[in-house]
């Protein structure tokens, strides 16, 4: 049993997280602070209490963006503690979560806050401590991918990825912008992405039903164009595509 202090200086935006954390039977208590010095005094009575103690804290669900110290300054003040509690950063922003895996968040999750997501993250900081993981950079959200770009993390959404390219053990994500290479397989991808109307279209490719523009048919070879994109379609995937594409149109 967890007993959490949730960290936002947006009344609605805490009281929702109070809400939703009181309501998960793995939290014995959540408590609420409005800011990170409330928070910080509340911490330390925490620590002076010991892991067993009546005031004790188990992990912070922290927001990043608050006046004064911010959320970011907090988990660094936390990780100079002999034992401090987990953190989970609850928040807004998708562009800091390479700062929070260099501070060793448990997990990452992404307002507006869901109660499924929410939940995997108390099942993340619920583990024992020797066992809990980072914070999962690969899929801080399922309408996001994270991309490495220059050394720094990027968060693409699925619904701008028009088709993957399979290379080995890694994919490449186009989008009208440009193109990512990702170290996951495409038969993931395709496992992960097929209830959001990404289908198969040949070995090496995956594509997104919406953003297919044509159908093309020339001496017996099929095509679809993506985004002016011309990609071959095989044999043994045509007639799920046509099914698929002919269910789009007619509902």
């Amino acid at each position: 049993m967890l007993r959490a202090l949730a960290v936002d200086d947006e009344q609605p935006s805490l009281e929702e997280l109070l809400y939703l954390l009181n309501a998960d039977p793995r939290v014995s208590s959540a408590e609420g602070a409005s800011d990170a010095t409330e928070a910080l005094r509340r911490i330390n009575r925490a620590l002076q209490s010991g892991p067993g103690g009546p005031e004790a804290i188990d992990v912070v669900f922290l927001d990043i963006h608050m006046p004064g110290l911010d959320g970011l300054d907090l988990a660094r003040l936390l990780g100079g503690f002999a034992q401090p509690p987990l953190v989970v950063f609850v928040t807004a922003h998708e562009g800091f979560a390479v700062q929070a895996f260099e501070l060793k968040a448990v997990d990452y999750v992404l307002k507006p806050v869901r109660r499924e997501r929410l939940a995997e993250a108390v099942r993340r900081a619920a583990q024992p401590r020797d066992t809990a993981p980072l914070i999962p950079v690969h899929e801080p959200d399922p309408d996001h991918i994270s991309v490495e770009l220059g050394g720094v993390t990027r968060f693409v959404a699925v619904e701008d990825i028009t088709h993957v390219e399979a290379h080995g053990d890694y994919a490449r994500l186009h989008t009208a912008q440009g193109s990512h290479l990702v170290r996951i397989p495409l038969s993931t991808l395709e496992e992960r992405w097929r209830s959001r109307g990404f289908v198969r279209i040949h070995r090496r490719h995956l594509v997104a039903l919406r953003h297919i523009g044509e159908l093309r048919l020339d001496a017996g070879t099929v095509s679809v164009l993506v985004d002016s994109v011309e990609l071959q379609v095989s044999r043994r995937h045509t007639r799920q595509l046509r099914d698929l594409l002919l269910r789009r149109t007619t509902s």
